[in-house]
């Protein structure tokens, strides 16, 4: 009889910035969740948004093609590989990259525009730039419409408040943030794949919970009370916080190996699914508002 093939590892479900090749019916599903998520997130008229994700291009790339002026910041010390994106990382048609400039980004002049004292910026178009993503001092205060911060990047920014506090300073009065990061339940998953028991026995007390992958990178993992609380210590009202996938990986993988044509019906389940336990999931996603 031929081996069954390995049980997948907690470490293959970090996906959102590393190897996807595990699960990948679980990865199209997610991503293909994701994408519905900042769809019905986005803002219903042309904003200016500021993409702190740190990923592939993909966010950037959706917010642009709704019509938005994006400022996609790219942290060197951040950036993962291009993976699992339809144009291998190069920048989405329209895109305009640029490296990092020195000086506050001045507000949008009438009209939309938005300069960065060399060009303005119309309506669908992104501009990269090459920066700090987790203090964002080229940036002005209130001076952006929106800030997305996916691909776990507020877990790989492990001093998480001061870069909360810096999206809430640089949101206009009633702007919005969407942000995901690692929950605890992957977090002592991790730390039980890797035989870190006595690590595991503090996590219950620890205000603070920095998890090792097996390749030694670190990771901030928050259960959702701690997630909300930091949020509202920044000044932003916390509209919801909700597991990013409810269905777990092995399910997806299941369901879509024997239906392939199931998978949209399985991301409208998804999405339409009533509120639930916020620790369910790897990975949480948490949408606020900076006070008007």
């Amino acid at each position: 009889m031929p081996a069954r093939p390995p049980e997948p590892t907690i470490a293959s479900l970090r996906g959102a910035s590393g190897d996807e090749q595990t699960l990948p019916l679980y990865w199209s599903f997610y991503w293909s969740v994701a994408a519905a998520q900042l769809a019905r997130w986005l803002p219903r008229r042309p904003a200016l948004i500021v993409d702190l994700s740190n990923g592939d291009g993909r966010t950037a790339a959706q917010a642009a093609a709704a019509g938005h002026q994006v400022l996609e910041v790219m942290d060197p010390l951040l950036t993962g590989p291009r993976d699992h994106h339809p144009e291998g990382g190069r920048p989405p048609n329209g895109a305009h990259r640029t490296t990092h400039r020195d000086g506050r980004l001045p507000r949008p002049r009438q009209g939309g525009a938005v300069s960065n004292g060399h060009a303005h910026l119309p309506p669908g178009v992104t501009r990269r730039v090459i920066a700090d993503s987790g203090t964002l001092p080229y940036l002005g205060d209130a001076c952006v419409d929106a800030v997305v911060a996916e691909h776990r990047a507020l877990s790989r920014h492990l001093a998480t408040e001061e870069t909360i506090a810096e999206i809430a300073r640089v949101l206009r009065p009633g702007g919005r943030v969407l942000l995901s990061v690692d929950s605890l339940t992957l977090g002592m998953a991790l730390l039980a794949e890797q035989n870190c028991w006595a690590h595991l026995s503090d996590v219950p007390a620890a205000e603070v919970v920095l998890v090792p992958w097996p390749d030694g990178a670190i990771t901030r993992c928050f259960w959702s009370d701690q997630l909300r609380e930091l949020l509202t210590e920044a000044g932003l009202e916390v509209e919801w916080i909700r597991p990013r996938t409810a269905l777990s990986p092995s399910t997806v993988e299941h369901v879509l190996k024997r239906s392939p044509e199931a998978m949209e019906r399985l991301v409208r389940t998804e999405l339409t699914a009533p509120p639930g336990d916020e620790s369910l999931g790897v990975h949480l996603l948490a949408s606020a508002r900076r006070r008007t």
